[in-house]
């Protein structure tokens, strides 16, 4: 068996070796695959950037900031990387366990202690690990609604409470099931235990030592807006600049703006350990930093794939995985008219940062798996006409469920009943977590208003039996929803249910964990 062992270990090695002296990708076969990316995916612009054994080799912009101003992309254009801030998050409170201030399995009541689930017992046992690994029980996504999209006025205190309200959909620890609101919880740890706000934390502890000096930890916070980005979104068949996301309390989850110069500095210094900077200064210690990087919640790989991956897990702010025999550690971004990837393949030293200015997935993930097998040794892949072809087919397949709901709509709107039905639905209906929404007429048009937000307002359609269709009025949302209606014996309506009519719906919009009580007059 030794002999074996050492066969495999020098295998393993020389493959490493290589990988590490592999001359990078030429210019302008990058130039080309991104190029074609944003030609696939009819995305504006991209940033790029590459590290490769501590150093940043490419660092590059494509295409545009925005459609209104055509100025070009480069390395220092700033976007929201979104869901990527979340390992500042964990690293925030990794460098307060360093500094002995708190440990990863303390109690959240110790630091919170008005918090409080839906289940007694998740409630006393819930420790700051649990915050940061997406095994609460609750549902995907659970309670985004109180700050996506951005109109809400709920406040940290507002939804602290109303996670009381969150059912669970898994018992405690048991399932994977991403989740938002807990690490905005995470950054009032880091408050309470500090005495400072994470917006301050993380810049004085954070992006300030790595020298990301044109970042910021939410786009109101940044000092020079001079290079930004537009959002963009595709709705009634083109792309438009949309209204950016205005992070209110979920900075800790998404709210971080920042660039391919400066996140290639956050890179490294995960890529070395927390080590950062000529001189080997430590920001988080060996130990903590290989905590986030330690698998903490099962995420079952049903197909190997491409790259032969066989274990997925969430770490602390980190996806991770085996590519390759390869271990990987990953994390994307979504926000409104954004979305990114940061990739890192630690025993190979290399890192990969995309950034986009549009809502396609399929455009990161062409662009960093190219790059990707290219390292590993991997031909033959061709992942800008892959992907693309396998979103057009689910958009396509969507698209038809979709247009087949309106028209059903439609024909029943025909009918000399359809909207005389939706009469019976008008009134005020109440959610324990989400407040108010209003059905009513204006302006000859039935419509539905949610009280506390405001972007969520729309026109009401009916549709079969007893429910009804929202479109609402801003079109870049893509979440127009099933409306149903429970009545009573005097078919008077007593509640009422939501959920996405589109599967491609982003999941933090969700209905599906609403439930309206009529508001009795």
């Amino acid at each position: 068996m030794r002999t074996y062992i050492l066969i495999f270990c020098s295998l393993c090695l020389t493959q490493s070796v290589w990988s590490q002296n592999l001359a990078p990708l030429p210019n302008y076969t990058i130039d080309s695959l991104v190029n074609a990316s944003l030609k696939a995916f009819d995305v504006p612009g991209i940033a790029l950037g590459i590290i490769k054994n501590g150093k940043l080799i490419l660092a590059k912009g494509y295409g545009v900031r925005s459609l209104k101003t055509q100025k070009p992309m480069d390395e220092n254009t700033l976007f929201g990387i979104a869901s990527n801030s979340k390992a500042f998050t964990t690293t925030a409170l990794g460098i307060l366990v360093d500094e002995g201030k708190l440990h990863w399995d303390d109690k959240v009541r110790d630091y919170i202690p008005e918090i409080k689930f839906y289940n007694p017992y998740v409630t006393e046992e819930f420790t700051i690990r649990d915050l940061l690994t997406h095994r609460s029980g609750m549902g995907l996504g659970a309670g985004d609604l109180m700050f996506f999209p951005d109109s809400s006025n709920f406040s940290f205190a507002d939804m602290v409470y109303n996670l009381r309200f969150l059912k669970s959909v898994s018992c405690f620890r048991t399932k994977y099931d991403y989740d938002n609101l807990l690490y905005i919880v995470a950054g009032e740890v880091v408050h309470r235990v500090s005495g400072k706000t994470w917006d301050d934390f993380v810049t004085e502890r954070i992006l300030n030592p790595l020298g990301m000096t044109n970042s910021a930890t939410s786009y109101a916070r940044l000092t020079d807006k001079s290079n930004v980005i537009d959002a963009h979104a595709k709705y009634n068949g083109r792309v438009h600049v949309i209204p950016r996301h205005v992070s209110s309390f979920d900075g800790p989850a998404g709210g971080i703006y920042s660039n391919i110069t400066d996140l290639s500095k956050w890179v490294i210094m995960h890529l070395n350990d927390g080590v950062y900077g000529p001189d080997g200064t430590t920001l988080l210690s060996k130990e903590n930093h290989a905590e986030l990087w330690t698998p903490q919640t099962i995420i079952p790989i049903r197909n190997p794939g491409p790259y032969n991956s066989h274990f997925g897990s969430y770490g602390l702010g980190f996806f991770l995985s085996d590519v390759k025999g390869y271990k990987q550690a990953t994390h994307t971004g979504g926000l409104d008219g954004m979305v990114t990837e940061i990739t890192m393949i630690p025993e190979l030293k290399l890192g990969i940062i995309v950034l986009t200015n549009g809502e396609e997935g399929g455009a990161f993930r062409s662009v960093t798996n190219q790059i990707k097998d290219y390292y590993l040794g991997i031909k033959g892949n061709k992942w800008v006409e892959t992907l693309s072809k396998a979103r057009a087919a689910n958009v396509n397949g969507d698209l038809m469920q979709v247009d087949q709901v309106w028209r059903r709509s439609d024909s029943i709107a025909i009918l000399s009943n359809g909207y005389k039905n939706l009469k019976t639905f008008l009134g005020t209906y109440t959610d324990a977590w989400m407040g108010e929404v209003r059905m009513h007429i204006e302006k000859g048009q039935y419509r539905l208003d949610f009280t506390r937000s405001p972007k969520l307002s729309g026109q009401v359609f009916p549709y079969l039996g007893n429910a009804a269709l929202v479109k609402w009025d801003r079109r870049n949302m893509d979440a127009d929803a099933f409306m149903v209606f429970n009545l009573d014996e005097n078919g008077k309506p007593v509640s009422m249910t939501m959920k996405p009519i589109s599967g491609l719906t982003d999941f933090s919009y969700d209905f599906q964990d609403l439930f309206f009580r009529a508001k009795t007059k």
